[in-house]
């Protein structure tokens, strides 16, 4: 199958890209960065999603399939930045896909859609409204470009749209929002608080991706793994050293002190849970996660190591 990349040479790109050559797939990426390592077999355009050459690319290579990974999140990019690549970007890519006969689109998305609060459900199913624009405004962006793809699963019947929702990811190569978050030495959680955090290891996040092209699924689907797990369990089990803080000052603390640079907003992430049901994923594709919870922190802290403090 020929399989178009959006967003290639991003950590999760790099891994699904290589993936899919392995199981035989023509695999063709788009992405503004390059990949000078890019494994023989793999047909990397050095363009913008948005520009001319982008759609050049679509209408010459006349993909059968294409995986939307080219959205990036707050810990990247500034707000307008943000908006162009992710909302725009994913306009693009469905347009684009319907001008050139593509067959399947699945946007890869964040299960942080859901947002999080003191009122939210133990478990957020995908019928469950987004939050998050209230709760955490940077991430407004990205709930736009997910609802803009579920609109296709109406606008564009001819294709078969699969909107993915995925757990937060956690291994090696250290990619993602809760691997920078336990980076540092130290990291912050507010007092009184120790929300569960729902994570999965990459290679299980690549075989999803994976899954969901082989079974040709349409519809929105929540990914998950594991159990998961306290906040302060993950940041000792990683080799970090767990700070609880009074939530005025860790609000005033947040990139000083060697502890982690987030919005304000943020705070609401490390207070409640963002929990996903993945149920409805696993009876379409019978997806089974091959890593647990404990091994992925593992691996995290292995290729991470917190730095040796200087005597």
């Amino acid at each position: 199958m020929r399989v178009l990349i959006p967003g290639i040479t991003g950590q999760l790109g790099r891994m699904v890209a290589t993936r899919l050559l392995e199981e035989g797939h023509e695999v063709i990426g788009i992405d503004r960065r390059p990949w000078p390592t890019a494994p023989a077999g793999i047909e990397m355009h050095n363009v913008d999603l948005q520009k001319r050459a982008a759609e050049d690319v679509f209408r010459k290579a006349r993909p059968q399939a294409v995986i939307h990974m080219a959205t990036v999140t707050h810990l990247v990019e500034q707000t307008e930045e943000r908006y162009r690549i992710n909302l725009g970007g994913t306009r693009v890519v469905f347009d684009n896909s319907r001008a050139c006969g593509v067959e399947h689109v699945i946007f890869v998305g964040r299960h942080t859609y859901y947002g999080a609060g003191p009122e939210s459900p133990l478990y957020h199913t995908e019928e469950d409204p987004p939050m998050a624009v209230s709760t955490f405004p940077e991430l407004a962006d990205l709930v736009a470009a997910d609802l803009y793809a579920c609109t296709a699963l109406w606008r564009a019947p001819e294709l078969c749209t699969t909107v993915l929702r995925m757990c937060y990811t956690l291994g090696p190569t250290g990619h993602g929002t809760l691997a920078s978050f336990l980076r540092g030495p130290h990291v912050p959680y507010v007092l009184g608080f120790d929300p569960l955090f729902q994570f999965m290891h990459e290679q299980d996040v690549v075989t999803a991706i994976c899954l969901a092209l082989e079974k040709r699924i349409r519809g929105v689907y929540n990914v998950s793994g594991p159990q998961p797990v306290p906040l302060s369990l993950i940041i000792r089990a990683a080799g970090r050293v767990a700070v609880p803080l009074p939530e005025f000052v860790l609000r005033n603390a947040l990139g000083r002190f060697g502890l982690p640079k987030l919005p304000r907003a943020a705070l609401t992430h490390i207070k409640y849970p963002v929990v996903v049901d993945g149920a409805a994923f696993r009876a379409a594709t019978g997806f089974k996660h091959a890593i647990d919870e404990a091994q992925a922190i593992r691996e995290y802290r292995d290729a991470h190591p917190v730095p040796a403090s200087r005597s």
